[in-house]
C-alpha cells in the first residue's frame, strides 16, 4: 500500500457543530407558518425546494434561506405575509453570525497530526461563511491548505491531492459524509474515514461500502491517529 503522507478533513459537522443550526432554524420556519401548512408536510416541501435548488445555490446557509422563502410563497399559493418573510431572512442572519462550537476531540486530533501529515481542509459551501467559520474556529493555522468547493466529487478529491499531495491514493479523507466526504475519496483512489455525527442532512445519505478495504469507520476524530498508525 502507499504511505500515507495527507489527511484532509471536513469542516461542518466534522471539526464544529453545523446541522444542529439548520434543525433549529427549520423549527423556527415551521412556527412561522403554522398557520397555513402541517409542519411535517412543510418539512416535506423544503427538503424537495433543497434538492431542486442544489444545482442553483450550491450549499449553504444561504441557499437554504432562499429555500425557505420559494417553499413559503409556494405552501401559501404567494399568500405569505412580509413579516414571515422578514422572519425567514432574519434566522438565516442569525445562523451566519452564530459562534463556532468546536466539536470533541477535533481540535486533538488536528494538534496531534500536525508536522507528521501535510493537513487540509476540505469543505462545501458558502465562500465567506466557511471562511469566517475557521477563522473563529481557531484551527485556521494548523492547516496546510484550504479548499473551500463547491461540491466533492471524485475528481474534485483527486485534484486537491494531486495539488498539494502525492495524489488521492496517498490520502486519507475524514468527515461526517458518507456521500460526500467518504465515496468519492475512494473512488479517486484514496482512504475514505467516516466519522458519524448525531444529525445529518437527509441528502447526505448514502450506504457505506462496507468490503472496501479503504473505508474505515471510527467512532469520534481522537480515534484517526491510531487509524493513521496503523494505516503506515
Amino acid at each position: 500500500m502507499v504511505a500515507i503522507t495527507t489527511v484532509g478533513f471536513d469542516a461542518d459537522d466534522t471539526l464544529w457543530h453545523n446541522e444542529r443550526f439548520f434543525r433549529l432554524t427549520q423549527e423556527r420556519f415551521a412556527g412561522l407558518l403554522q398557520d397555513y401548512v402541517d409542519p411535517g408536510r412543510l418539512a416535506e416541501r423544503l427538503l424537495e425546494a433543497e434538492r431542486r435548488n442544489l444545482g442553483r445555490y450550491g450549499f449553504g446557509i444561504k441557499g437554504f434561506v432562499l429555500s425557505m422563502i420559494e417553499t413559503a410563497l409556494d405552501a401559501t399559493d404567494d399568500r405569505v405575509p412580509g413579516h414571515v418573510i422578514r422572519g425567514i431572512l432574519e434566522a438565516g442572519q442569525e445562523m451566519l453570525a452564530h459562534p463556532i462550537e468546536i466539536l470533541p476531540h477535533a481540535a486533538e486530533a488536528v494538534a496531534a497530526l500536525r508536522g507528521r501529515y501535510r493537513l487540509l481542509l476540505i469543505t462545501k459551501g458558502d465562500l465567506l461563511d466557511q471562511e469566517r467559520k475557521l477563522a473563529q474556529s481557531g484551527l485556521g493555522e494548523s492547516f496546510d491548505g484550504v479548499e473551500i468547493v463547491s461540491d466533492k466529487r471524485p475528481p474534485t478529491y483527486a485534484a486537491i491531492f494531486a495539488r498539494h499531495g502525492e495524489g488521492a491514493r496517498a490520502g486519507v479523507m475524514a468527515g461526517n459524509s458518507m456521500k460526500s466526504d467518504v465515496l468519492p475519496m475512494i473512488a479517486a483512489g484514496g482512504h475514505g474515514v467516516f466519522v458519524p455525527h448525531g444529525e445529518a442532512w437527509a441528502l447526505e445519505h448514502a450506504d457505506p461500502p462496507e468490503a472496501e478495504p479503504r473505508f474505515h469507520e471510527l467512532p469520534h476524530l481522537g480515534a484517526l491517529p491510531g487509524l493513521l498508525d496503523r494505516l503506515g
